[in-house]
């Protein structure tokens, strides 16, 4: 028995982090279920739609392939690094070393977080935009690390004002997160802009981490660049990739960094002793994917394309004032005068039967905003449109 006085708690580290919307949003659409309310869900940017068949039949090939049943590569498989490469040539024109500058991953959410770990120290401050995809903080916490979170905003483009970060920030700072085409907020970033950051984190000696994770879910003849497509980014970057979006596989668990050498070492280093590799049959499915006909892709891209227009469309007539976004599977909307996020997002659950994510999931910063998520078929969201305008659900 243990004594009296004692008690097992998690560590501060677990115990100081923000709670995850995502899993109270579950408890909301449970307690809608309850009282009998049939929702349309636009909150999890969770894809409907199911993974390319050439994808599906490289993976139930590989299953049959008895070298695929042991234990994996912590690097990854030489044919999967060799594919990354030359992907990362025909899509950016940007030169990778498949031996020293990839490194595979559990997901891009996983190597965000194992990132920040491997270059935390205890009071380290790294630098994040907000709002902002949570794992882009999360890691660094868990490393006992401090955020300096930069205010996002509309009149910038949603884009990091540089010169409003104080002086020591910036010369202790460590890791500089982005991702651009941006979650929540749908924000593009220039090349120009792009140029300047490197410029900045290269003055301050930053680790520029950039997380491309919708670098293929964009509209319009919109092709958004890497970051090693800015001369010398090599030197200060690392930038990861998913193919959760553009494959329609995050059930998959696969992505993969690429970069600088000491950096992905560093990383590969953290992963060897916490986790055993990504799946040899996940990897031949992302073979697959990197090879897959362009049309596999465009069919995923121009149904979220569609759903955009027909959503961006539906709020401008309930009164919202919507851009149009050239990327990503989202909208970015104001909350209504008179709401905090919460309080709105719930409200209309309860009154219209549809799921939003609520903005202060995102960050401090983003609490006057909620997410709409491309994530149903057209007839479900005029469905949703139409419930809005039955409910009177407007902007004002």
């Amino acid at each position: 028995m243990l004594p009296e006085t004692k008690k097992i708690v998690p560590a501060e580290r677990i115990l100081n982090l923000p709670p995850y919307v995502f899993a109270e949003l579950d408890v909301w659409k449970e307690e809608a279920l309850a009282n009998g309310i049939n929702y349309i869900d636009l909150g999890m940017g969770n894809h409907d739609g199911a993974t390319p068949a050439p994808i599906v039949d490289a993976a139930v090939k590989s299953l049959y392939e008895a070298k695929n049943h042991g234990y994996p590569s912590f690097k990854g498989k030489k044919e999967f690094r060799e594919a990354i490469s030359q992907w990362m040539k025909k899509r950016y024109d940007v030169e990778v070393c498949p031996e020293l500058e990839v490194q595979t991953l559990l997901g891009a959410k996983e190597g965000l977080a194992h990132l920040a770990m491997a270059y935390t120290n205890p009071g380290d401050i790294n630098i994040v935009p907000d709002p902002y995809y949570p794992v882009h903080s999360r890691g660094t916490w868990l490393a006992n690390g401090e955020i300096y979170h930069i205010k996002l905003e509309e009149k910038n483009n949603f884009l990091p004002d540089l010169d409003s970060i104080p002086e020591d920030v910036a010369r202790r700072a460590k890791i500089f997160f982005i991702n651009y085409p941006n979650n929540p907020t749908s924000a593009i970033a220039p090349v120009e802009y792009l140029e300047k950051l490197v410029a900045y984190c290269k003055k301050y000696g930053i680790l520029l981490c950039s997380d491309l994770a919708y670098g293929e879910i964009c509209f319009d003849g919109y092709r958004p660049p890497s970051i090693f497509s800015i001369p010398c980014a090599k030197d200060i970057a690392i930038e990861f990739h998913t193919f959760s979006k553009t494959f329609n596989m995050a059930g998959w668990r696969i992505g993969f960094a690429v970069g600088n050498k000491e950096y992905i070492h560093a990383l590969y280093t953290l992963k060897t002793n916490v986790d055993y590799g990504t799946s040899s049959i996940c990897q031949e499915a992302a073979i697959a994917a990197l090879n897959v006909d362009r049309p596999h892709i465009d069919a995923i891209v121009n149904k979220y394309q569609q759903r955009r227009d027909l959503l961006v469309d539906g709020f401008k007539k309930l009164g919202w004032n919507v851009s149009t976004p050239k990327a990503t599977m989202y909208l970015w909307l104001k909350v209504p005068t008179g709401f905090d996020s919460k309080s709105w997002c719930k409200m209309v659950l309860n009154t219209a039967g549809i799921v939003f994510t609520p903005g202060m999931a995102f960050g401090e910063h983003s609490d006057g905003y909620f997410r709409v998520s491309l994530v149903q078929p057209e007839e479900k969201l005029l469905e949703a449109l139409s419930r809005l305008e039955k409910a009177g659900i407007r902007y004002a």
